[in-house]
């Protein structure tokens, strides 16, 4: 069969589309041709997709959801429309299946393929439940056995029965599938993951609900040879897809292992989100010698009550003991701070802010705001709430937007949509702290359409978008 991949994220800088790269090698390996339809470098799409499907004629066609929004509350950027236009483009020349995919797809699966107009979706990792769905379709076979799917029925939409693929990080992966040394020179990273799924109870978080609680370890030897693939395209600066990095910690710590082995710690640098807890010395000296120069930490909060309201198991001491570890080993490090959730009130934002201060992190990314996803314990929380609070509590599109799908946001009541102007005010004009804006600044926080950093990496800036602003702030 032929297959047509699309990607449809187009933000800027652009992050490389992982999720195509890596199920192109499952399609081309099962004997399908495929042909890959990267929408980010094109100014026209219209003309790029009549041109696509007057070329290839593809069977099937898979189209990624990256992203519904960019999940910031000053922002609230939507681009589910844009994507909805692109299959309907893609439905009004081609009489080809559409399907849907992708981490921003599965967060809420039927939501999506109802707005979007779509004949299906995977849910969740997409190799094994699409190759499944080609042969369905090729054979003519009852779609509704397939794992991890969602079919269109007229005005319906109907989800099958869920599965976890165990072999699903085994196979090997070519890197081919992209250009990824493209996406290099002008998104200034490549990205990889060494692990799928999140088991977190963090109460916001949607990683959960799109990946999948259980965890699915890649083999070390099977990530470092994806690492070579791409050193041998020319690229050398990395950062890790995976929710955590160093969860489980034994996993993580085989991988560095791994990486020095080859003798790639001195080739490469790279970076990783990961959780506060579980991290000691040997996690950071490893990290260091693989060619770790930079860490995110989600630490959300200096006040452990709402630590506790967030679903975290970190503490303020265990926030004090990472910046020891990574200052020791010369790792930069970044703190992200998610402030306005339950409980929170001026005295707490005032509380973290200082303890920020005090810590003295590399920088601090500054999120107002929890974005409500379905699927989270933060829907549950918002839905269970009284009709007066949460009418003070939820701000952006509540109208109408049952499955929260629009951007929808949750902020204590105590602080209020004045949370914007009392944490600037805190901050001040302390360098070390991003807030997301729509403005192009070296503080801006939101990596969508942001020129400064689109600037900068034109200009020969490689690494993680929050360390080549801290860079630029430090010249």
């Amino acid at each position: 069969m032929n297959v047509l991949l699309v990607n449809t994220n187009r933000i800027q800088p652009p992050i490389a589309p992982i999720g195509l790269d890596y199920l192109a090698d499952a399609v081309i390996q099962e004997g399908h041709k495929v042909r890959l339809l990267d929408l980010c470098f094109h100014e026209d799409i219209e003309s790029a997709i009549s041109v696509e499907l007057r070329d290839f004629e593809p069977h099937v066609i898979g189209v990624t959801v990256r992203n519904t929004d960019d999940c910031y509350f000053t922002g609230a950027a939507f681009f589910l429309p844009e994507i909805k236009r692109i299959v309907q483009l893609l439905r009004s020349q081609s009489e080809a299946l559409i399907a849907l995919g992708g981490v921003g797809f599965s967060v809420a699966p039927e939501a999506v393929l109802g707005f979007v107009g779509a004949d299906f979706g995977i849910v969740g990792t997409g190799e094994d439940s699409f190759l499944i769905l080609l042969r369905s379709i090729d054979k003519g076979f009852n779609h509704c056995d397939i794992p991890n799917i969602v079919i269109r029925r007229g005005a319906t939409v109907v989800r099958t029965q869920p599965k976890v693929f165990e072999r699903e990080c085994m196979g090997y992966r070519t890197r081919r599938n992209v250009d990824n040394f493209r996406y290099f020179q002008e998104g200034g990273q490549a990205g990889f993951e060494t692990k799928r799924g999140c088991n977190r109870l963090c109460i916001y978080c949607a990683d959960p609900v799109a990946k999948g609680r259980h965890l699915r370890l890649r083999p070390p030897r099977l990530v470092v040879s994806e690492i070579e693939a791409l050193l041998a395209q020319g690229i050398d600066h990395f950062h890790t897809c995976d929710s955590e990095f160093n969860i489980p910690a034994d996993h993580a710590k085989e991988v560095c292992r791994e990486i020095i082995s080859h003798g790639l710690g001195d080739r490469i640098r790279w970076y990783a989100y990961c959780s506060v807890v579980p991290f000691d010395q040997e996690m950071a000296e490893l990290l260091r010698r693989a060619g770790c120069v930079g860490i995110d930490f989600g630490v959300d909060s200096g006040a452990e009550h709402i630590l506790r309201n967030l679903g975290r198991d970190h503490t303020v001491e265990d926030i004090e003991r990472v910046a020891h570890l990574c200052r020791k080993q010369g790792i930069v490090f970044m703190f992200d701070l998610l402030l306005g959730g339950p409980g929170e009130t001026r005295e707490t934002v005032r509380q973290t802010i200082e303890l920020m201060r005090n810590i003295n992190p590399d920088c601090v990314g500054v999120a107002m705001g929890v974005r409500v996803y379905e699927g989270t314990q933060m829907a549950n929380l918002v839905c269970s709430l009284p009709t007066e609070i949460r009418k003070r509590s939820l701000y952006g599109d509540t109208f109408d937007n049952p499955h929260f799908l629009k951007p929808v946001f949750y902020i204590s009541p105590e602080l209020g949509e004045d949370i914007v102007g009392y944490v600037q005010s805190t901050i001040g004009d302390d360098p070390r702290f991003f807030i997301p804006s729509t403005e192009p600044a070296q503080s801006n926080y939101n990596y969508n359409e942001n020129t400064v950093l689109v600037e900068a990496i034109r200009n020969g800036a490689r690494g993680a978008y929050w360390d080549i602003l801290r860079r630029l702030r430090c010249r």
